[in-house]
């Protein structure tokens, strides 16, 4: 019974109804008035036990994607296996349909097969969610399409689209990451980021420090209340202004390294900024300035006392 159902009979006040699914209608038992008809069933209309079944009953296809070129628009015209029982002109044309099927006419077509090849490669390294992945691609395809990738190598605008990908959606990853999974120079990805992003008009958010904070955690097998303490810190240098103007993994891995001091679980600041893909020196200054600003070192050696 729908909802918002009158479930009196109108003409005799019974409430013994039946529904007859079949037929759309709803009857009093009691005095035989049908009370409603015509009833829209919102239900499957088809039940499928297998893959096979689903296949079948399927109306629609994928849904479209930038991370393919032809956005998965694009048929596939038979399997090879589908050659066996042909005549000898019907073959020939299937094969011939079949070698037109995976050419490519336009420069952009071609250059969008091999670049998101590429651009699924480095995510699946980089384990990036789908949502980046689309974006990413979604992104590259503008560039392409504007013109944007010539004088420039394709590696370099995929993994320039990919860190803005990652920057939109908030998911943590630096440069260094993205030149490690794409063997391209980390300079050039962050000039081919800044140049996309400005010729495309894309509004990227400056990276908050916080985000990076699970990740290094996690690394350094920090518990929750190191890293929890860690953010304390984060937003207490935000309010401080203490993160304007510094690198963001500098700062989250300095907050990490005065957490993880206050909690006991002692890590030198040479394995936090290995984990940070930051030099000592950094990861000392941002612990300096963090030890100053917010009166973090009296803290230090209370805790110090009490062991």
């Amino acid at each position: 019974m729908r909802e918002g159902f009158v479930k009196k009979c109108p003409e005799c006040g019974g409430i013994n109804l039946f529904i007859n699914k079949e037929k759309g209608e709803i009857i009093c038992k009691d005095c035989g008035l049908v009370v409603e008809d015509k009833m829209v069933d919102f239900g499957q209309e088809w039940r499928d036990f297998d893959s096979d079944t689903s296949q079948r009953h399927r109306r629609t296809g994928a849904p479209m994607t930038y991370t393919q070129f032809d956005q998965g628009l694009g048929t596939e015209i038979g399997q090879k296996s589908d050659i066996y029982g042909l005549g000898g002109p019907e073959r020939s044309r299937f094969l011939r349909l079949r070698k037109w099927q995976y050419r490519i006419s336009t420069a952009i077509e071609r250059n969008l097969k091999l670049a998101l090849a590429e651009l699924k490669r480095v995510s699946s390294y980089l384990k990036l969610p789908k949502s980046v992945e689309e974006e990413a691609a979604r992104i590259y395809t503008l560039a392409v399409q504007r013109g944007l990738v010539r004088g420039r190598s394709m590696e370099s605008v995929v993994a320039g689209a990919l860190y803005a990908a990652c920057r939109r959606h908030e998911v943590p990853r630096t440069l260094d990451e993205l030149s490690e999974a794409s063997s391209i120079d980390k300079k050039e990805i962050g000039r081919t980021y800044r140049f996309v992003t400005r010729e495309l008009g894309i509004t990227v958010l400056p990276s908050n420090p916080s985000d990076y904070v699970a990740r290094f955690a996690s690394s350094l097998k920090l518990n929750a209340e190191t890293q929890s303490k860690a953010v304390d810190i984060l937003d207490a240098a935000q309010k401080a202004e203490l993160t304007s103007g510094r690198g963001p993994t500098g700062i989250a891995a300095a907050a990490l390294y005065v957490s993880a001091l206050i909690h006991g679980e002692k890590r030198t600041q040479r394995e936090v900024a290995d984990i940070a893909g930051v030099t000592e020196v950094t990861i000392r200054n941002r612990y300096k300035e963090l030890l100053e600003e917010l009166d973090l070192e009296k803290e230090i050696k209370k805790i110090k006392k009490k062991r």
